[in-house]
C-alpha cells in the first residue's frame, strides 16, 4: 500500500537557492556558474520562441489574423 503524501526533500519552498548553499567561496562560485548557465540556457529558449512567434505571425497575416498578431507584438514588448 502506498501513501500519497509527498516526500518534503523533493519539494520546492520559498527559500532562495544561495540560501540553501554552504557559504563558502567555492560551493558560491560553483552555484554562480550553475545558475549562468541556466539563464543562457532559459535565454536562448526565450529567443527561439520569439523567432518562431515571429514567423508564425508572418504566416498569419495571410490568413486576416490582424487582432492576433497585435497580441503578440505587445506581448512581446512586455519583456521586463
Amino acid at each position: 500500500m502506498s501513501d500519497h503524501i509527498p516526500d518534503l526533500t523533493k519539494m520546492i519552498g520559498d527559500t532562495p537557492i544561495s540560501d540553501s548553499t554552504p557559504h563558502n567561496i567555492a560551493d558560491l562560485g560553483m552555484l554562480c556558474r550553475r545558475l549562468e548557465r541556466e539563464l543562457t540556457a532559459a535565454n536562448e529558449r526565450i529567443k527561439r520562441l520569439e523567432e518562431a512567434g515571429d514567423y508564425l505571425c508572418a504566416a498569419a497575416a495571410f490568413m486576416g489574423w490582424h487582432m492576433e498578431i497585435e497580441k503578440w507584438r505587445k506581448a512581446k514588448e512586455a519583456k521586463p
